[in-house]
């Protein structure tokens, strides 16, 4: 399974959904950033995606985008086999 990297802040519901759609597909370790915690990590969050918000994922060395972007990719059918490579 693909490593799994999140920007996202505790109380985000778009971030929770974002895990439960992981949870669901079998990912059991999300490396979270919480920019709540530490904000100079938004900064750089903004600076790789060019977006503020959250949560802003990747799939190993693939950028992902948010919440939408995730559900999107998993309604055409492209997540599994991103998360299926080592």
């Amino acid at each position: 399974m693909a490593r799994v990297l999140m920007y996202c802040t505790a109380t985000c519901p778009y971030c929770i959904a974002a895990e439960q759609l992981l949870s669901s597909k079998g990912v059991r370790t999300i490396d979270k950033v919480r920019v709540d915690l530490e904000p100079q990590r938004r900064a750089e969050m903004a600076r790789k995606t060019g977006r503020t918000s959250v949560p802003q994922i990747w799939i190993g060395d693939t950028y992902v985008g948010g919440c939408d972007d995730l559900h999107a990719l998993d309604g055409a059918g492209k997540l599994d086999p991103l998360l299926a490579r080592a």
